[in-house]
Formats: C-alpha cells, sequence, structure tokens
C-alpha cells in the first residue's frame, strides 16, 4: 500500500501529517539541523588531513562530518553548495540515507544575484521603484534554482540608522515605508516563479532588532524602544510576512536583554500572533549554541530547548548542532515532543510545497545556460542605471563631445569592488568597470586614459570572507605612492575631464566590516583635492554601500555621483548617466552625515525642545545633514504644485487622497521620485518632525505634467503608542508635504488633514 506522504494528490499539510507520524524523535531532531558545507565534494583522506596545520584540520573534516549526517538522516538542510552536480550527490545521499526518503532543502545566501551580480540591497532601495527590485531578485532566483538553491537568507530587512554598521549595505537603509516596500518587492521578486520550478523562498532576516547593534559595531547587543521597535524595525518584517514569505531567519544578538533566536515574545507572540507567519523560522549561523555562548542558556541541550520552545524551527550550525541534543531535552523534560512536532512539520511542508519529494534533483546540463543567460545581464545594468543619485552637479554633467577622459582611482578599474560584498558565485571575466564602461560608450576619437593614484586600502583586521573569495585587489609590494599619484595629477590634467572614483573597497563593508570612521581610505582625499586643483573639470563617483566624510567634496567638486557597488554591468550602466544617455534619477534611502561625529542622525526625528535651535546641536559643525534622506538631483528639473487633500477633514478608521501636478520644467525626460510625508501636530504620543507615508516613481516627459495620487488612511496614519502600548489612530491634524526629499518640508507649500473622532 502506497503511503499518503508519497501521494502527490494530498495537500502537502496532509503528506506532512503522516510523514511525521512516522518519524522516531531522533529522526525529526535531523530535520530541525541545518548544516554548513564547505566543501567541493572532494573529502581529503587521513594522510593529506594529517599534513595541515592544526587549526585547518577541524575546517578540513567539516565536509565529510557533514555527509555522515547525510547518511543517517541527521540533516533536514545544507547551505553554501552552489554547485549544480554536488547539489544532486549531496541529496542522493541524504535521500538514501532517510527511512523514508526524505530530501534536503538547499539554502544560500543569494543576497544580490549568484552569477549575474545586481546592485547592492543598499542601492536597489536608491531606486525607490519596487518594480526594479522584484526583476532584479527575479533573475537572482532563476540562477539560484538552476544550481540547486531553494531558498534564500534574503532579504535582510533591518533598518539601519548607524552607517558604521558594515551591514548597512544589505538593507534599504533607514527609514521603515521604503525599507516595508523594499522587503515587499524582494520577497515577490525571490518566489514570483516559485511554482514553476525557478524562484526560491524567501527568508527574511534578521528578526528582530540586529541593525541596532550597539555603536554600529557589528554582532553587539541593541537596545530598542518599544515605541522604535514597533513603528520602526518591525514594519518591514511585517510587510515581507504579508508579501508571503515562506521562511524568517532570526538574530543572533540580544535585543533588550533576550537573545532573538531564544526570544518567544519575538518568534511567536509577535511573528506567528501578530503577524500570522506560517512559514519555518531558522536560526542564523550557530545562534542557537551561541545561547550558551551569550550567557543564557546553561548548555547545548538547555540552548536547544530554549530556542525551539521560543518557536525557532531549524538550527543552521557548522559542527554539533545544540538541536541534536532535543531528545535527551524531552527526556529531562525541558521541551515537549509535541513542540519538537511542530517545528517538524513546518519544515516538511516547506519541503512538500517545493515539490522537493517529487522533483529532489535539479538539471545538471541546464544550469550553465541558465547562468549566461545575457538578458540577465540587461536586467542588471537597467537596475544599477536607476539607483545612482546624483547629490551635485554645477553643468559638468552629463558629459558631452569630450577628446579626452581620465578615469582616476584604483576602484575605477577594479572588477572586484564593482559587484560589492556578499556574492560568492561571480565572474570577473564578464564584470564591466567603470573605465571599460567608458571607454566603450565613448568610441573612437575619445581617449580614456587611467591611473589607479593611490594604493588599495587594507583593514587592520583581515576580511572573514577573502579567504573564501577570488579577484580581491592588491597592490603591489613595489607600489610607490608618491610616484603613482604624481602621476594621476598629470594624467587628469592632460584631460579635458576627470572621473576621480573614491570610495571603499568591497570588502571594507558587510559583515564584520563596521567601521569607527567614515573618512575616504588611505589617501584618496589628498588624490581627489590634487585633481581638482589642476583646474580639470572633476566628477565624484562615489563607489560605497555607506555615508561617507564628503564635506571637502561637497565645497570644491563640481559634480558628486553616487554610484554603489553596481554589479555585473555596472560600468555600462556609468557610462550610460554620465553620458546622458540615461537620466539620474535615484534618491538617498538614507540620510547622508557631514561626519561620524552626528552618528545617529535621521530625518524622521522628533521636535523636542527649542525646535527653532535644531540646526545648532552641536557648536562646532552645523547639525544637519550634508545631503538629505530622498535627495537626488537629475538632468531634468522638476516643479510641484500644491498638494490637494480630499476630503479635506474625516473621521478616523477613514480615508482622503492626497494628489499633486508635478511637471518636467526642462527638455530632458526624466525619472523623479515623488515623496509624501506627514507631520502629526497633536496627540497621545509625540511624533516625528516628518514621516514618508508614500512615494512613487513616475516617468515624465520633456514640458510634461504628471499628477500622482496616494492614498491616506488608517495604514497611513496609526503609529504605535508608548502611552497606551497599542496601535492607536488620533483625531488630530496633520501637515502634509509632497516633494523630492524630505527637505520639502523646509520650503515647499503644505497641505492640511483633519481627522475628528
Amino acid at each position: 500500500m502506497t503511503a499518503p506522504y508519497t501521494d502527490a494528490t494530498l495537500t502537502p499539510e496532509e503528506r506532512a501529517d503522516d510523514l511525521l507520524a512516522r518519524l522516531n524523535l531522533v529522526e525529526k531532531a535531523g530535520q530541525l539541523s541545518q548544516f554548513f558545507y564547505f566543501g567541493t565534494g572532494e573529502l581529503p583522506d587521513e594522510e593529506t588531513l594529517a599534513l595541515l596545520p592544526v587549526g585547518e584540520q577541524e575546517m578540513a573534516r567539516q565536509p565529510a562530518a557533514v555527509e555522515a549526517e547525510l547518511d543517517k538522516g541527521g540533516a533536514g538542510s545544507l547551505l553554501f553548495v552552489k554547485n549544480a552536480a554536488l547539489a544532486n550527490r549531496l541529496q542522493r545521499k541524504a535521500i538514501e540515507g532517510s527511512r523514508f526518503g526524505i530530501p534536503l532543502i538547499f539554502g544560500f545566501d543569494v543576497i544580490h544575484g549568484l552569477r549575474t551580480i545586481l546592485p547592492a540591497p543598499i542601492a536597489l532601495a536608491a531606486s525607490w521603484s519596487p518594480e526594479t527590485i522584484a526583476a532584479g531578485q527575479a533573475v537572482a532566483a532563476r540562477e539560484a534554482r538552476a544550481v540547486g538553491i531553494d531558498w534564500t537568507f534574503a532579504p535582510m530587512v533591518d533598518i539601519a540608522r548607524d552607517p558604521r554598521w558594515g551591514r548597512i549595505i544589505e538593507g534599504a537603509g533607514e527609514d521603515p515605508v521604503l525599507g516595508a516596500a523594499a522587503a515587499a518587492a524582494q520577497v515577490r521578486g525571490f518566489q514570483a516563479n516559485l511554482d514553476s520550478g525557478e524562484g526560491v523562498v524567501a527568508g527574511p532576516k534578521h528578526f528582530a532588532g540586529y541593525g541596532a547593534a550597539r555603536g554600529g559595531r557589528d554582532y553587539e547587543d541593541s537596545e530598542i524602544s518599544d515605541s522604535e521597535l514597533h513603528n520602526v524595525y518591525l514594519p518591514p518584517f511585517r510587510a515581507a510576512v504579508e508579501a508571503g514569505a515562506g521562511n524568517i531567519m532570526s538574530a543572533y544578538m540580544d535585543l533588550n536583554g533576550v537573545p532573538a533566536s531564544g526570544n518567544r515574545w519575538l518568534l511567536t507572540d509577535i511573528l506567528r500572533d501578530e503577524f500570522g507567519f506560517d512559514g519555518w523560522v531558522v536560526s542564523d549561523a550557530n545562534a542557537v549554541r551561541s545561547l550558551e555562548v551569550q550567557h543564557f542558556a546553561s548548555d547545548l541541550t538547555d540552548a536547544g530547548a530554549r530556542a525551539v520552545n521560543a518557536g525557532l524551527d531549524m538550527e543552521m550550525c557548522m559542527y554539533d548542532p545544540a538541536f541534536n541534543r532535543l531528545p535527551a531535552a524531552v527526556e529531562a523534560g525541558l521541551v515537549e515532543e509535541a513542540t519538537i512536532d511542530t517545528a517538524v512539520r513546518r519544515v516538511l511542508v516547506a519541503k512538500f510545497r517545493l515539490g522537493l519529494f517529487e522533483n529532489p534533483y535539479v538539471d545538471e546540463d541546464a544550469a550553465a545556460g541558465i547562468l549566461a543567460t545575457p538578458e540577465h545581464r540587461e536586467v542588471s545594468k537597467q537596475a544599477a542605471e536607476k539607483t545612482f543619485v546624483l547629490l551635485k552637479n554645477e553643468g559638468v554633467l552629463p558629459l558631452d563631445a569630450q577628446t579626452s577622459i581620465a578615469v582616476i582611482g584604483q576602484l575605477g578599474d577594479s572588477p572586484r569592488d564593482i559587484l560589492g560584498p556578499w556574492v560568492f558565485d561571480h565572474d570577473l571575466d564578464e564584470t564591466v568597470t567603470i573605465l571599460a564602461g567608458l571607454r566603450a560608450r565613448a568610441g573612437e576619437g575619445v581617449e580614456v586614459s587611467y591611473a589607479p593614484g593611490v594604493r588599495v586600502a587594507t583593514r587592520v583586521f583581515a576580511s572573514m570572507f577573502d579567504g573564501m573569495d577570488h579577484g580581491v585587489p592588491t597592490s603591489p609590494d613595489d607600489f610607490d605612492d608618491d610616484a603613482e599619484l604624481a602621476r594621476a595629477v598629470e594624467v587628469a590634467a592632460a584631460a579635458e575631464v576627470a572621473v576621480v572614483v573614491v570610495g571603499q573597497n568591497q570588502n571594507l563593508i558587510g559583515e564584520k566590516a563596521s567601521t569607527s570612521t567614515l573618512e575616504l581610505p588611505g589617501r584618496q582625499l589628498e588624490l581627489l583635492q590634487k585633481v581638482v586643483a589642476t583646474g580639470t573639470p572633476t566628477v565624484v563617483l562615489v563607489m560605497s554601500g555607506r555615508p561617507l566624510d564628503l564635506r571637502w567634496a561637497a565645497e570644491n567638486a563640481p559634480a558628486i555621483l553616487q554610484v554603489w557597488y553596481p554589479g555585473t554591468r555596472g560600468g555600462d550602466a556609468v557610462a550610460s548617466v554620465l553620458f546622458g544617455d540615461v537620466a539620474p534619477g535615484g534618491k538617498l534611502p538614507l540620510t547622508w552625515v557631514r561626519t561620524v561625529g552626528q552618528v545617529p542622525m535621521v530625518y524622521s526625528h522628533y521636535r523636542t525642545f527649542q525646535p527653532e535651535s535644531a540646526d545648532e546641536r552641536y557648536w562646532d559643525e552645523a547639525s544637519t545633514p550634508l545631503y538629505p534622506f530622498g535627495h537626488g538631483l537629475s538632468y531634468a528639473t522638476f516643479s510641484y504644485g500644491a498638494p490637494v487633500v480630499s476630503p479635506a477633514e474625516i473621521g478616523v478608521g477613514e480615508s482622503a487622497t492626497v494628489s499633486v501636478e508635478v511637471t518636467n520644467t526642462s527638455e530632458v525626460t526624466a525619472d523623479e521620485v515623488v515623496q509624501l510625508y506627514l507631520h502629526q501636530r497633536h496627540g497621545e504620543s509625540t511624533r516625528p518632525m516628518r514621516e514618508l507615508k508614500g512615494f512613487e516613481r513616475v516617468t515624465i516627459e520633456a514640458g510634461a505634467t504628471a499628477t500622482v495620487e496616494f492614498e491616506l488612511g488608517p495604514d497611513q496614519l496609526r503609529y504605535w503608542s508608548a502611552v497606551s502600548r497599542a496601535w492607536r489612530q488620533d483625531a488630530t491634524e496633520y501637515d502634509v508635504w509632497i516633494g523630492g526629499s524630505s527637505a520639502v518640508t523646509d520650503a515647499a507649500p503644505g497641505a492640511e488633514l483633519r481627522v475628528r473622532a
């Protein structure tokens, strides 16, 4: 008789219930364990292992240990496998090692592309275009699924308000509304083609509060008020859940004194009961074992029990999972087997929904073709073009009829750096640098020269990713800084325009890449100053994932373009914008501080005491940003009419619309990101001076006028109040502004919305 769990006509839930009833407790614990796999599939013999340094032997033995678990059905998932043939071999091993032929689910960090690298996530957020974001992540998902990856540990939806934090590059910046839109768009993109076998399960992370790491130091604890947690840090997760995310990753830091991966209030009360999440929750790497390290759990048995009791379903680990001790925890009375059953059921349902029992293997012959798809590269280029933010332009851009261009700066011709961090299967041979992109676009008759100028920046503490990377640039031992800087100045002086690329190498940002300074690394500022001093018109391109100290450039350079880390076709995209083939339309997803001493600084701050002198809080520097949240110039110019609110008065729970006419007053067709901001004048709690409540990126023809309309209803007008400790909408008055940045509240005409009880 055929077992019901093998019957594909039954629902995933029915099949999971049948299979769950057949598993013993050890097999159940195995389904809840996810292992890193650090091998290539070639397992070294003992003789080879004995020749390795003692410190490297454990890592070298790790793949064999994982495969031993597969042989006995001791793993439910693997991560870090990106080769189709290897995935198939390990999958076969797992199925044959399980009494019931249970397949693995493969996860991986597909953050902004697999083979085709998209702009970094903070850059995608700068597009303010959910459609662009979703289209890019659909490409990433198709490539990932082609090599056997079923599930991505993305998007990272942590709000980040401290640019010292390295992982700011993985998120959407400082604002919950933009962050929620970016989170939902990425989930839709990753999962769009899930049923057809070309999508992957999205796993938003890190739940919750990781972006508020104390001092911007990665892995530190977070202290967040209840009000800020509900109003700022949780909305992107709610949006991701509402978009259908199948997985959530818990964070490993302490949140208000409780490790997130053992926090029942977070994982059950908020995530499941309030948000309605019905997927499975995985820990971040070694986060369950870390409950003991963090002096929360007494030992690994206690750690496993406390995590699963909190609502965690799967443990991600490198070695010796704490969840292996769950049978002992049941015997000791630390956890009920029914609680473990709930977690196992969620994992099995996910596997049945993905069709892994019927189609556990990937087509190895098709993978190479999918990874090489030219259309994927074009999607990356078009996405990058939408992310660039023109911070300043005094008429130098777009370039026009130049006969000589000097590209200055090591980042201008670094294929590895233009991709950004958090990529693991990139192809540098097809990556287009800024130098290559400009040369291709300039064509014959235009000389595009190059000089690196200054050496590659280095870290005091080495990056943990460099050892598994390829193409990371280094400066030769005989690199003569003074001579190369002088040569760069000569090259710039001889050109009609200088394009100086400054910023941070990709291994200076990301995980374990927090920084104590926002200054340009090394001698880049000196290089820029000397190039500008030549009198050659200078365009500054900034390659970074965080705000850097650009005070000198903002004062002295005629043009500044933030290009982030634009991806595989980044150089082509940069050239398109510099030459005016495409007008820049990106906007800042964060407040660009003047100096690290201003951190943290956000646009949505409170009015507080003596608001008239808010710009003078420091005696030595204006306490205003260098560039405000939402800022971004264009080759076009736009004028805004006054916003119209209809009706001007509504009741609590009702909705109004607010519309505005935006006119392109130039001769250039371009995109504008129209932004809606509110301020609540009074209520049960005070509210920030301005809050983004809606946005839309629109293309407006030269000389044309577009009407943009937004809805203002309970979702936009409610907030979590620390007074009543609940969500609330007040009867009050609102100031309403619509413009091209958060600075619109300082100058543009506004409107008023009244809400009656």
